[in-house]
């Protein structure tokens, strides 16, 4: 069984890495080879076992394959058709969970119930977004939304869309495993509330999370840490700031302050063991019902009630399941292994969310328990212990939590770094205290306060809580708290999981330290890097801005950081950090800011925080943040200003030293205009220049405009991009940095056309994601990286 179950779940795991849907079809040849199956098993032969067991294994796998498959058609059926995109339309609907808050607005989950034109076919559930607007033109005056009401609104949809970068976040998967269908935001005019609520069960339920989290906020106002009480109880992540969470990231208990598996077991755990307790107290209800199975009853609805309450979230969805299989398996008397549960789990999981598989969280709460089993069950069976006092005993339980908490941090340290690039080295001694502090005196605190009328029990929550943070916090500042490096090849991934499994093989095996050797490839073994005199660059898509990072052999450049989307997010934390950090980035030599417009510096003061940058180049007012941020070698960008790197020659050609002194100049015509030269080709990178500094340019020396791949001035504006630029650059290639659908129209249609006529292949970033370009001894390879990488989700 176990082994069908595991081959179901790699089929699954096949189908979500493909670039497109198979046709489902070829499910038709899966009865009869289930008939074939059958023959095999009732068949004589003296292979037949062998092959039968063979064929299984197959079918399980081929079922995985297309059940995923189905599902995944199914839910890109039920996407909003490319024709409804951009146009108003008048919906009724429901707000289907928390409302989120935000600076300028709320977001939200809404279901449509109605759609006016008629004719419009629209997914089940869409995202929206309410602002209040960037302008006294686009003010509306937003009303209290709160979940469960009925609302009509006049919104404008898009198709799922998010940028696509190598080891960034997959935006498009994510809403395609929460079943959104479009994302878009609320018009003014024709806004009403219908209803205060909607008497349906899930409707109801969310608005019950929601008076929950109001009665936190209530109770613990201005409190630093209520958030994190909220997200215990009752699962709402969003109420942790990001600052907490990169704390948490630090010291390795992020999975201990959402709803994980853990909490969920402790809930059911101590739910079962009171109710076991009181129910041999009766001899009445021991007749009319064993209090063993009472006890797994009463843990299995103490688990459904704390996952309903938390949003049935999916890491919460899987001990769900695990608790419900063992309740079961106890009441018909058929308790099995361990293994066995966890691969029934499995199994529930996938057959009911495909796309879990996509989740790090699910490898990782997975991978957890499958080392708990390896390095713990087997063993207390193996070497059964002499009878111990209860001192004895309890020093036997800690070192035993202690051998736990090392083999799980040793085993999932390979997944870590593949997913997050980092591994907090503090995380055993802070998940010692932090494990049963949280998952059985905080949480239920949280909840117990969440619901009695009695404040000091979250006020006593939030004082534990006070108390951990102290303690994370030093643990945080230690110098090596945290391991950070590349993302690791995958050939040294499967090596490093081999090593780790052999190390932690039981006492008395020969040559554990055999493992070790298997692990150094996953941290010795580097990226590959540009040969010398060759140059790698990436275009980053950043949606609406502009991000470029060149690579030479031996050094590394950041040419703009992309905008910034809140107060508390940028381009520099969701996409260029991530990036540079993956890809073996240390450190970067140079960084230029071309001008000040938040679309290319937006997140430059993340970057400038998150690395050392040795020089810093910039029109940008000194009194700018990025400004005062950056290292002590900084320079305004001039032209006639260049160094050569690794062969390669870096040289900057506007905007002119005079120019600083003019008054009456544009912040784009300042833009900082570089030009990257090797011996087989040269890549120009514009900024927002437009038609006057393209004139200057021309007029300082066309020759030196030359280049094999432009990156495109202002994004692709009707005012740049002249037809003599073009014609001086004379591009291959030309790439667009253009946002998804963006409310300027970039890039203009009479710009495109231009550059159709000169020849150049043009690649835009909002259809391309990234743009890799490699220049070496072979030539010039210009790649879209969606395309590289690309997934059936993706939108076309």
């Amino acid at each position: 069984m176990r082994a069908n179950i595991i081959a179901f779940a790699l089929g699954v795991c096949l189908l979500q890495q493909q670039p497109q849907l198979p046709p489902l079809v070829w499910a038709l040849l899966l009865p009869p080879a289930l008939l074939l199956w059958w023959r095999l098993r009732r068949a004589h032969s003296r292979g037949a076992p062998i092959a039968a067991a063979l064929l299984l294994f197959t079918l399980c796998f081929a079922a995985g394959f297309f059940q995923a498959a189905a599902r995944a058609q199914w839910r890109l059926d039920e996407r909003l058709p490319a024709r409804w995109e951009g146009v108003d339309m008048v919906l009724t609907g429901v707000v289907a969970g928390l409302p989120q808050p935000f600076e300028g607005g709320v977001r939200f989950d809404f279901d449509v119930e109605q759609v006016v034109p008629a004719q419009a076919r629209l997914p089940r559930r869409i995202a929206l977004a309410w602002y209040n607007g960037a302008s006294r033109e686009e003010f509306q005056q937003m009303a209290p939304i709160r979940a469960g009401e009925r609302w009509r609104f006049t919104v404008r949809l898009r198709r799922p869309h998010g940028s696509v970068n190598p080891h960034g976040f997959d935006y498009e998967s994510w809403l395609m495993q929460r079943a959104i269908g479009a994302t878009g935001y609320v018009r003014p005019g024709g806004t009403a509330r219908l209803d205060e609520l909607v008497a349906q069960p899930a409707y109801l339920l969310q608005r019950a999370r929601e008076i929950l989290r109001q009665h936190h906020w209530d109770t613990l106002p201005d409190y630093p840490y209520a958030g994190v009480l909220v997200a215990l109880a009752i699962g709402d992540q969003n109420a942790i700031d990001a600052r907490l969470w990169q704390l948490f990231a630090r010291t390795g208990v992020s999975h201990l302050m959402s709803i994980s598996g853990l909490h969920v077991t402790m809930v059911a755990s101590l739910i079962a063991a009171l109710v076991h307790w009181l129910w041999r107290r009766s001899s009445t209800l021991m007749l009319a019902l064993p209090a063993r199975k009472a006890a797994a009853l009463a843990g299995f609805v103490a688990a459904l009630v704390y996952c309903l309450i938390a949003g049935f979230a999916v890491p919460a969805q899987r001990t769900l399941y695990m608790v419900a299989i063992v309740a079961l398996a106890l009441w018909a008397g058929r308790l099995s292994s361990v293994s066995r549960v966890l691969c029934a789990a499995l199994l529930l999981v996938l057959l009911l969310d495909p796309w879990a598989v996509l989740a790090p969280g699910f490898w990782l709460s997975f991978g957890a328990v499958a080392v708990i089993l390896y390095v713990a069950t087997g063993r207390m069976r193996a070497d059964p212990q002499p009878a111990l006092g209860a001192g004895h005993k309890l020093a036997a339980g800690f070192i035993q939590w202690g051998r736990v908490q090392w083999a799980i941090t040793l085993a999932l340290a390979p997944l870590l770094l593949v997913w997050f690039q980092q591994m907090s080295l503090v995380s055993p001694l802070a998940n010692a205290v932090a494990i049963p502090l949280v998952s059985l005196v905080v949480t239920p605190l949280a909840l117990a306060g969440s619901v009695l009328p009695f404040d000091f029990i979250l006020k006593l929550a939030h004082l534990l809580m006070a108390a951990q943070m102290r303690l994370l916090e030093w643990f945080a500042a230690l110098p090596a708290a945290v391991w950070q490096q590349h993302a690791p090849a995958a050939w040294t991934v499967a090596l490093a999981l081999a090593g780790t499994a052999w190390m932690l093989l039981p006492r008395g095996v020969p040559a554990r330290w055999l493992g070790l050797p298997l692990l150094l490839p996953l941290f010795a073994v580097a990226p590959p890097a540009p040969a010398p005199g060759a140059l790698w660059l990436t275009v980053l898509d950043v949606g609406q801005g502009l991000a470029v990072f060149a690579q030479t052999q031996g050094h590394a450049l950041l040419y703009d950081a992309g905008p910034a989307f809140g107060a508390d997010a940028d381009s520099g934390s969701r996409v260029i950090l991530p990036f540079l950090r993956a890809s073996g980035i240390a450190q970067l030599d140079a960084m230029i800011v071309t001008h000040d417009d938040n679309d290319h510096a937006g997140g430059a003061a993340t970057v400038l925080s998150g690395l050392p940058v040795a020089a810093f180049y910039s029109s940008l007012a000194q009194s700018h943040a990025a400004w005062l941020a950056a290292p002590g070698y900084r320079l305004p960008c001039a032209a006639g200003q260049g160094w050569n790197w690794d062969g390669v020659r870096f040289e900057l050609l506007h905007p002119s030293a005079a120019s600083y002194a003019a008054g009456r100049i544009k912040s784009n015509d300042r833009s900082c205009v570089l030009k990257i030269a090797t011996a087989q080709g040269a890549v120009l990178l514009t900024g927002d220049i437009e038609a006057r500094s393209e004139q200057e340019l021309l007029a300082r020396g066309p020759a030196k405009l030359r280049a094999q791949v432009l990156v495109a001035p202002h994004h692709s504006s009707r005012t740049s991009s002249t037809q003599e630029f073009i014609a001086a650059v004379q591009p291959r290639w030309a790439v667009l940095p253009v946002g998804y659908r963006n409310r300027f129209g970039h890039p203009q249609e009479e710009v495109v056309g231009r550059y159709r006529a000169s020849g150049a292949q043009m690649l835009r970033t909002d259809q391309a994601g990234a743009v890799l370009v490699r220049i070496d001894a072979q030539g010039i390879d210009v790649q879209a990286y969606r395309g590289l990488s690309r997934r059936y989700w993706y939108a076309d």
